[in-house]
Parts: structure tokens; sequence; C-alpha cells
């Protein structure tokens, strides 16, 4: 029998976020209590914001159901592992809609694993790839989950930085937000040493260290982290419109595409217009067109059509 109630009560939700329903006397057969003790429990862990819905019957049942909140979730060890693993191979690269969020519940989640799933979860990680590993740059789970941390804590970061013409600089800045792009993930943050904001990418950012320092956090300028590194890589940028028909209906393109990549019209003929801005290099730009798997013709601008036609000449060339 438990006689430790918290520990009874953690078991007992552990066993109601299984998606079942659970008789009362199978409960209390599990904890080795009462069924009258199971009821006290049950309503001690609605007062805790546990939505359990009890069904009538001879014996009676229990269920956990969505409420309102989300309330702490319970895992064992081998749950705590898939999690934790999962978010680490999703964290290595800026996947389209893996977001701040996702980064923070891996930091909170690594802060409390104990040791031993920790070095479980790093030998799983290490032991296994992935076949596709999306457009931008490889990043440590670390780098971010320190990241994470510091913005979430208001804590001064120190790191080490390589800038776009391999310069490498120490910085310390307090850290803002973490920004994905759907290619790569972006440290908006204001920079001491020069006393002004600045955006840092993350995949050249190495040796993270959280100072233990806080600060009281500034107001952004434009008030977005979001909008302030879109100004910020459109500054450093020369972006160029495009325009390119596929034959192919709108619908289909758009499967193959990202949505960042323009508007997708119907041409009323079979084919579609995708139309866009970007500041990707046109080589770049180039092999994403043929990657979408459907006939194309660039009519704008010529420069990208020079550079198309250069491509397929390489690759014509490639195939004897």
């Amino acid at each position: 029998m438990t006689t430790d109630t918290p520990a009874r009560l953690l078991q007992l939700l552990s066993l109601l976020q299984t998606p079942r329903e659970w008789p009362g006397g199978e409960l209390a057969e599990r904890l080795r209590v009462s069924r009258r003790t199971v009821r006290r429990d049950i309503d001690r862990l609605r007062e805790l914001g546990y939505p359990v819905q009890a069904s009538k019957g001879a014996d009676g049942g229990y269920r956990l159901i969505a409420g309102k909140a989300m309330p702490p979730l319970v895992l064992d060890d081998e749950e705590a592992v898939a999690i934790a693993v999962g978010l680490r191979a999703g964290a290595g690269h800026a996947v389209e809609g893996m977001d701040e969020a996702s980064v923070r519940a891996l930091a909170k989640l690594e802060q409390v694993l104990p040791a031993r799933l920790r070095h479980r979860v790093s030998t799983l990680q290490a032991a296994t790839t992935q076949l596709t590993s999306g457009d931008g740059p490889s990043i440590a789970p670390e780098t971010l989950t320190v990241m994470a941390s510091t913005v979430a804590g208001h804590e001064r970061l120190r790191f080490s930085y390589r800038d776009k013409d391999g310069s490498e600089s120490r910085r310390l800045a307090e850290p803002h937000r973490l920004v994905s792009t759907g290619r790569r993930w972006y440290l908006v943050a204001y920079d001491l040493d020069r006393a002004d904001w600045r955006t840092f990418r993350v995949d050249r950012v190495s040796a993270p260290f959280a100072t233990g320092v806080r600060f009281a956090p500034r107001e952004l300028p434009t008030g977005s982290a979001a909008e302030y590194l879109r100004r910020s890589i459109h500054r450093r940028q020369e972006t160029y419109e495009y325009e390119v028909w596929f034959a192919a209906p709108a619908e289909r393109l758009g499967t193959q595409v990202p949505a960042r990549a323009g508007t997708i019209e119907d041409d009323g003929q079979g084919g579609c217009v995708l139309r866009g801005t970007t500041g990707d290099p046109m080589e770049w730009l180039a092999v994403r067109l043929v990657m979408a798997g459907y006939e194309f013709t660039v009519r704008a601008p010529e420069e990208l059509v020079a550079c198309v036609r250069d491509l397929g000449g390489r690759l014509s060339r490639a195939a004897g």
C-alpha cells in the first residue's frame, strides 16, 4: 500500500494520462488502497486543475479529459526520452513551424531530465541520422536550449560569433527572442559592447554561455522581434522580384513550394504563375524551382532566366 499521498497522486495521475477509462476497482488494486481513497484522490486532482471525468455504473470509471488549461504532465522514462529525442532532432534545423515555443519546451525538459535519461537521449541521437534535414544549416540543440533559457530568464548571454566574412568575435548580449524563418534560426538581442540591437544567425554562434547576470528587458524599436528581423535582413540583402510559370495547377504547386515563396495564381489554362520577392542567391532559387517537379518557364528577371539556362547546361553536361 502506498501511504505517501503525493507519491500516490503522481502514480494515479500517470495512470489516468493513459488514454483509456479506468474502473475504480482496478485503480484501487493498482494503488493498493481502498476505493474510497481513490475517490478522495480523484477529488484532490480536480482541485489541482486536472479535469477527471467520472462515469456511472456498477464499478464506476475515471478518465482524464481535455480541460481549459494545460496541467502538468507526468511522463515515465520511455516517454520522456522519446519526447526529448524528437525535440532535439527538430531543433537542429530551422524547420518551418518549429518556433521558439518548441525550443523552450526542450529547454524545460532537459533541465529536469535525470542524468541517466539525459545520457540515453544523447546516445540515441548520436546513433541516428535523418534522411532529410531541411534547407537550413545544422544547429546543436544545446545551443538553442541555452539561448532559450536566457531569453526566458532575462539572463545575459556571452558567445563567440563568426561574421559573414569569417571573422570571429566574442559578444555579450541581452537576448530578447529566438526567431525561426523556416530555414534558419536567429537571435534578436541587445549587443552591450555595441550599445545597439543586433540579429545573430544561430548557426554562426558557438560556445554560448549563460552568465547568470539578470537584466531588465528593453523595448525593441519595432515592438516585434519578427518584424525587427525582417527589416534587418532586408537592410543587408538586395532583393529582387521574380515571376515563373508552371505547367501545374496552383493547388498542386502549393504542396511543393513553401508558403513564403510568394503568391500562386491559376492562369485559367491548367497552369499557374508563381510571383515572389527574395534576397536568396539566384542559384539557390533556380534549384528550388527545379525541385518543384513540374515544367516551368522563368518570365522575370532576366538574370534568373540566365541562371536557369546555365544550370540546365551544367546538368546536361553532367549527365553526359
